[in-house]
């Protein structure tokens, strides 16, 4: 990979990281209604689960649309439709949770599946691939571009459940927490339409 390459990668990763998307307003909400401790593994999982698929793309997996016609239309659907039930489960919460209480965050699992139905992280691995790979030793460029990427992301993540974190004094209020979590969960939906429909 070239300085140029290399820079470039660099800007890419935090611009797309920092900004609003559904991994980082799902983990704004999860800082401020769990703290950040409990917010570790979801954080973990988005990480995992999207250099999963960035390699997985990267290695050929817009391929499957030419043997299955319709299953980036289908998968913008089942995206969007999930988008929708988590979006209803956030504005549906109703008290910030203790930090060591019994109600749980999502969790590694669930949040590195989450990619795959992302339609942000979806646009930011096929683009990672199609300008960053490079086809001399395409395997290895495919994973270490992979795993820059997050390298960059983890930082920006914590930025983002922190910042919930520094909101739980504010949300306290429970009509507070109600208008932030409707918020949150009409901004959920928002950050999936240009990618679902784009």
């Amino acid at each position: 990979m070239t300085l140029e390459t290399f820079l470039a990668l660099s800007l890419y990763s935090f611009a797309t990281s920092i900004t609003p998307g559904p991994n980082n307003l799902m983990l704004l909400a999860s800082g401020a209604n769990f703290g950040l401790r409990r917010s570790v593994p979801h954080i973990f999982g988005i990480i995992f689960g999207f250099v999963v698929m960035t390699i997985t793309v990267g290695l050929g997996m817009a391929a499957v649309e030419q043997l299955l016609p319709g299953f980036v239309t289908a998968l913008r659907y089942i995206s969007l439709a999930y988008m929708a039930w988590l979006a209803w489960r956030l504005a549906m919460s109703g008290s910030l949770q203790p930090i060591d209480g019994d109600a749980k965050p999502m969790g590694f699992i669930a949040a590195s599946l989450f990619q795959w139905v992302n339609p942000k992280a979806w646009a930011m691995a096929l683009t990672a691939m199609a300008i960053y790979t490079t086809p001399e030793n395409h395997v290895v460029s495919v994973v270490l571009v992979a795993l820059y990427f997050e390298a960059v992301a983890l930082p920006c993540m914590f930025v983002w459940a922190g910042f919930g974190v520094a909101l739980r004094g504010f949300l306290s209020v429970p009509a507070r927490l109600r208008a932030f979590n409707i918020l949150m969960a009409v901004l959920l939906i928002g950050s999936t339409l240009p990618f679902a429909f784009g």
